[in-house]
């Protein structure tokens, strides 16, 4: 298993980064939050995960080491794929996440698209008893460690939506309706402006 990458950020996409490491480029799919940090041409470190499939091997890449371990967690869950616990974790921050799954938060849980009411039913029911604890921060770890953020975060956050599958015109107008809370006192946190953003969306469809 490749457990981190660490290299200069060759490349960003809305779905995913390229990583050089030693002279090779490797392709990490990352949720938006985590590409909202990486700055092209600088070093960033990558906890990763590879999922094996028949036709494919993809790997995924998060902030820090807690985050990825959530998300191997969540896909021995009925149902979670690699997609979905990406998605999980776009929407919701790993504390947040064991949160709702540990108190059976089905409201927070069907706030991700791609989850109604029964597939969180099941999350919780499959989860609950093995998510850790939900008290304190997660794993000692700075949020997003290993990368850092990039500006502007309107153009971070609208080619972030795109790369989960929102219209050009679904992110404009999610960007437009969180861009009333950031201000030179309140600086854009685009993991969490993406976040809200998600849910929005996700009320309107």
């Amino acid at each position: 298993m490749i457990a981190s990458v660490h290299g200069t950020v060759a490349a960003l996409a809305p779905d995913g980064a390229v990583v050089e490491v030693g002279g090779v480029g490797l392709a990490v799919s990352c949720s938006p939050g985590t590409l909202a940090r990486l700055r092209l041409g600088e070093q960033a470190r990558l906890a990763t995960s590879l999922v094996v499939r028949e036709d494919s091997l993809t790997l995924y890449g998060f902030g820090d080491d807690d985050e990825r371990a959530l998300f191997e967690l969540l896909q021995t869950a009925n149902g979670v794929g690699p997609k979905l616990a990406q998605t999980m974790l776009a929407v919701h921050p790993p504390r947040e996440l064991r949160r709702a799954i540990a108190m059976s938060d089905l409201a927070s849980l069907t706030a991700v698209p791609g989850i109604g009411r029964k597939g969180a039913e099941r999350i919780v029911l499959e989860l609950r008893d093995r998510i850790g604890a939900i008290d304190g921060s997660d794993s000692g770890l700075p949020t997003g460690a290993g990368v850092t953020a990039v500006a502007p975060w309107r153009d971070q956050l609208t080619h972030a939506l795109a790369g989960l599958g929102f219209s050009g015109k679904e992110a404009a107008e999610a960007v437009d309706v969180v861009a009333v809370d950031v201000s030179a006192d309140n600086p854009a946190d685009v993991p969490a402006l993406l976040r809200r953003s998600i849910q929005l969306l996700g009320r309107t469809r």
